[in-house]
């Protein structure tokens, strides 16, 4: 087993005072950078992305050390995990004493349940526009762009995370996007797909599930 740089070693008390500040929503994460596949030296609240001691890194930090960009923190950048909880992230990273990165220190907040809560004041303080003039396809919008924002309407008004749906809420969102053509948008399938974090064949057994209840 690596001997942990001492460096390192200082920052597992803010990994635990960090989490204990913020709650069990608030993941907080130190790297070791010696050992890039088994990364993980200490963790809080693990259960937000499913990762523990031993665990490596996510793709974004991945990326990031691989192209050499460490000079700045990564602060604020958003992502979903595996289950599709909406996350909040920030990649802090940690030097040594010759300015060599080490190391680095995340944090990955849950932000789910507050966008629930985000629909409920929504609800309360919206005024009324209809889809057609929110999506309007003018010869300035491009054929992806309308898919995204329609999809993105969509779960606005489903208000809830994918990650918090079951597999009638999803079936529902999938109707919702038939009914307005959205499955006739070359890439829908595969698109929608992942932002519900299921198969492409998934979305075409939901799909004729949809349309062998509408005969």
């Amino acid at each position: 087993m690596n001997k942990i740089n001492p460096i390192l070693k200082s920052y597992i008390h803010v990994v635990e005072g960090i989490a204990q500040t913020f709650g069990e929503n608030c993941e907080v994460v130190l790297h070791d950078f010696s050992k890039m596949q088994s990364s993980i030296i200490a963790i809080k609240n693990g259960h937000v992305t499913g990762r523990s001691v031993g665990s490596p890194m996510t793709e974004v930090g991945l990326k990031a050390v691989r192209r050499g960009n460490t000079k700045d923190n990564i602060i604020n950048y958003t992502g979903k995990s595996l289950e599709g909880r909406v996350l909040k992230s920030s990649t802090m990273f940690i030097k040594d004493e010759n300015e060599e990165v080490i190391g680095c220190l995340c944090i990955n907040f849950d932000l789910s349940e507050l966008v629930v809560a985000k629909k409920v004041i929504d609800d309360l303080t919206k005024t009324e526009v209809s889809m057609e003039e929110k999506i309007t396809d003018d010869c300035g919008n491009r054929v992806n762009d309308v898919l995204t924002d329609i999809v993105k309407l969509t779960l606005e008004e489903s208000g809830k995370p994918v990650a918090y749906m079951g597999k009638e809420e999803k079936v529902n969102i999938v109707k919702k996007l038939d009914n307005q053509g959205a499955f006739l948008i070359k890439g829908a399938i595969d698109y929608v797909a992942k932002v519900l974090c299921v198969s492409r064949y998934t979305i075409y057994n939901y799909l004729d599930e949809i349309r062998v209840n509408n005969k």
